[in-house]
């Protein structure tokens, strides 16, 4: 059956780690499965990550902009079709996190954001979100330990004040519904965080 899962939280919560053990989980078991991240995924993607990943400034608008034009390119030749044919679409960020960084982070309208986010979509959701919740301190950790690797962007060299607000951001969306969220202590070993994910996958296929 086709379903759409989201990983979301801060940058250094673990969320592309477990998206990517879930991808192997799935194809092990024979599942018809895609991993996609944001941004990224289609050639637009990638070159509008390189400009969001570069460092150089921008408003906050022109970065809500850029993020929801890779967006709406990747679910148009990428994750609609894939679901469309059945597959399961694992997704490395998706509309929350423009919720929580450009919004509860950068304070940009959130009206303007959900507007734009299903123009995008074209009001696609995802079946589960799982989101890895981790200390702004011990997330921002992990980063300058050396997970991030190369030069830092815009979010990286962000202060932890930002951090904080999208890690709120985050909680208070996850808070609007309980039943499609599935929230994590991001700070547990990754294997008990990958069994527990798989559970809750599985009931849903």
């Amino acid at each position: 059956m086709a379903c759409f899962i989201v990983f979301e939280g801060g940058d250094g919560s673990g969320k592309s780690t477990q998206a990517r053990s879930l991808l192997r989980r799935m194809r092990r078991r024979g599942i018809q499965a895609l991993h996609t991240r944001e941004p990224g995924g289609t050639p637009l993607g990638q070159a509008l990550r390189s400009l969001l990943k570069s460092g150089d400034p921008m408003t906050p608008i022109s970065e809500l902009m850029l993020f929801e034009a890779a967006r709406a390119q990747l679910v148009e030749q990428v994750i609609r079709p894939f679901l469309q044919q059945g597959g399961v679409v694992i997704a490395d960020r998706f509309t929350s996190s423009t919720v929580a960084y450009q919004g509860y982070g950068r304070g940009l309208d959130r009206e303007l954001i959900e507007r734009l986010n299903r123009e995008a979509t074209g009001g696609l959701e995802p079946d589960l979100t799982v989101l890895l919740d981790v200390p702004v301190e011990t997330a921002l950790a992990r980063k300058t330990g050396g997970e991030s690797g190369g030069k830092g962007d815009n979010f990286d060299d962000a202060p932890a004040d930002f951090h904080r607000r999208v890690r709120r951001g985050y909680s208070a969306l996850a808070a609007t519904d309980p039943e499609g969220w599935l929230v994590l202590d991001g700070q547990r070993p990754p294997e008990q965080l990958g069994r527990e994910i798989w559970a809750k996958v599985e009931a849903i296929l």
